[in-house]
């Protein structure tokens, strides 16, 4: 099987949840990290890793959604001239 064109936007849809859930994970540690030294710089410290939780999934999804689509299409111009992905599925 030869994978000659991916959809863009099914191929940004996909990345952009997995970049989410990378940006999800990227947030809680920034918000374990902000809530241990927030003795050292305030309140505002554990406050804005809170908010990391929430913001850094939509950046990371956001940006993610934008490469997956910029890749797919990449790809298929790629595809078009050297032929494909060739893929061994049993």
């Amino acid at each position: 099987m030869i994978v000659k064109r991916v959809d863009p936007t099914s191929a940004a849809k996909i990345y952009g949840v997995i970049c989410a859930a990378i940006g999800f994970i990227a947030g809680v540690l920034f918000a374990l990290i902000s809530s241990a030294t927030a003795g050292f710089v305030g309140n505002f410290g554990s406050s804005f890793g809170i908010a990391a939780i929430v913001v850094l999934p939509i950046l990371y999804g956001l940006g993610g959604f934008i490469a997956g689509y910029i890749g797919a299409l990449i790809y298929n111009v790629a595809a078009g001239r050297v032929g494909g992905l060739q893929l061994d599925i049993e």
